[in-house]
């Protein structure tokens, strides 16, 4: 299956990020802060039939305990529990972002990670900062941050 990557308006991956991250929100309220910044970046991944399988979200963002220059957000990265986990459709879009953060002059990407993708995020290279720690109505993350320079 050939999978390809295309930058997108963050609206076209609200139904992903709907079904995958936040059912309990309405479909209308999935917008991030930051999708819309300058600088930011978000990324669909395709099937062969055109199914939207995988998507994730970069932005010009301070890391909230340690901000510099050249920092990064990642957010919203889903991958369609059907059709889109263990075909690499998560590793592609993520690539697509921290490709976008270094062409932006990007230093360093952070996301809060949830827990059950921390092993994925230390195969791309992320490292844990801190312990886990709750997000309020979505569960335990853990901050990762990549280093890019």
């Amino acid at each position: 299956m050939a999978l390809r990557v295309e930058r997108v308006p963050a609206a076209a991956v609200h139904p992903l990020r709907h079904r995958v991250l936040r059912p309990h929100q309405a479909p209308e309220d999935q917008a991030l802060p930051g999708d819309d910044a300058p600088g930011a970046a978000t990324f669909a991944v395709r099937d062969d039939d055109g199914h939207l399988v995988g998507s994730a979200s970069i932005t010009p963002e301070p890391h909230p305990g340690d901000g510099r220059p050249g920092d990064f957000r990642l957010r919203g990265m889903a991958t369609d529990p059907d059709r889109g986990r263990g075909i690499g459709a998560g590793a592609l879009a993520l690539a697509a972002c921290v490709d976008h953060a270094r062409a932006h002059g990007g230093a360093r990407v952070w996301c809060n990670a949830r827990t059950p993708a921390r092993g994925f995020y230390e195969r791309a290279g992320f490292a844990v900062e801190g312990g886990e720690f709750e997000i309020a109505g979505i569960g335990p993350h853990f901050r990762m941050v990549l280093m890019l320079r």
